[in-house]
């Protein structure tokens, strides 16, 4: 009987992007393995991690694994792409290696999609976590209340083009199933780099269809030093950099789409923001001639930003006293 209610289920493919994370790994891999809706394969794609960790995926005896290695590192973007490039499921969701989901995860949304063709994506809560996997009661709230689903109503929501790119409501890289055929995995451009859950959920606004908000919470997203806004010292400007450059690729997109017409004041005061943030990051970096264009770019639109004036005046200062100046100050 169980083998036949499997096999009615629709397959789910899981996306587990991987580097240099061995023990979370095996967690991640684990929480995949013990959901209880059974239909499932399991895509693990390590970038080039300095030790293989195909013997964590093997070690669990389950045919339902796939592994992928690389043979260099490719970014966090190809390798999280490759994934999804692989999947042969019905629906794909996608696991970070550090993250983890409750048994339950997808046995309480994929029904949810099943039930309602005109639904491309159906997403829930999430708990925040320790590295050591301890809930953060206060982060948990935090982070709900921060991304509005305190406010936000079980059930259908269409169009979602407010919670998904203005609220970001919607955990894309980590709680959520979303309907395969429906993503073109190759239209994510590689400027989009670390902002591809934004991105992928504004491919989701864009396609006409409905999402689905289940307000529980079925997966633990883990906040520890590995990442991004973890880091410090130089590691976090870089970070920094990163996000920024990816933050004004993306919102340039989301301004010049004319069905996002209503929010382009939004996302042009977010594209300002993200490139102050840039020139500040190159500053920071001793990168003055690169920062300067930024600054520019921003008075050009905006006259009187008293952040961007800032920093502007300070790329003009002495480099010994500007340095000092500059690391007291904030992004």
């Amino acid at each position: 009987m169980l083998l036949h209610q499997e096999d009615q289920q629709p397959l789910v493919s899981i996306i587990i992007p991987t580097y240099n994370r061995p023990e979370y790994l095996k967690q991640a891999i684990a929480s995949a393995i013990n959901q209880t809706y059974q239909n499932i394969e399991i895509i693990v794609s390590d970038n080039f991690s300095s030790e293989n960790p195909q013997a964590i995926a093997a070690s669990f005896g389950d045919s339902r694994i796939r592994f992928w290695r690389h043979q260099q590192n490719v970014g966090m973007l190809a390798n999280q792409q490759h994934g999804f490039k692989m999947a042969r499921g019905k629906y794909v969701a996608s696991l970070h290696d550090d993250d983890i989901w409750n048994e339950d995860f997808l046995a309480k949304l994929v029904p949810i999609l099943e039930a309602n063709s005109e639904l491309i994506i159906a997403f829930c809560d999430q708990y925040i976590i320790d590295a050591n996997g301890i809930i953060n009661h206060v982060g948990t709230e935090e982070n709900t209340r921060g991304y509005k689903r305190d406010k936000l109503t079980q059930g259908i929501h269409q169009p979602f083009y407010k919670i998904g790119l203005i609220d970001k409501s919607i955990p894309t890289a980590a709680a959520c199933v979303i309907r395969n055929n429906f993503v073109d995995w190759d239209s994510i451009p590689p400027e989009v780099s670390g902002m591809w859950d934004l991105y992928l959920t504004y491919l989701c606004c864009v396609s006409g269809c409905g999402a689905y908000y289940y307000p529980e919470r079925l997966t633990r997203y883990r906040a520890h030093e590995q990442t991004d806004t973890m880091l410090s010292g130089s590691r976090d400007m870089q970070a920094k950099i990163r996000k920024a450059k990816s933050e004004i690729f993306c919102y340039q997109v989301f301004m010049e789409d004319t069905r996002l017409q209503q929010f382009k004041t939004y996302f042009q005061q977010k594209w300002l923001e993200a490139n102050t943030t840039l020139g500040i990051g190159l500053l920071r970096s001793e990168q003055i001639a690169a920062a300067r264009p930024y600054f520019w770019q921003v008075l050009n639109k905006q006259k009187f930003n008293a952040r961007t004036i800032a920093a502007l005046t300070l790329s003009f200062t002495p480099q010994f006293l500007a340095s000092k100046l500059i690391k007291i100050s904030k992004y």
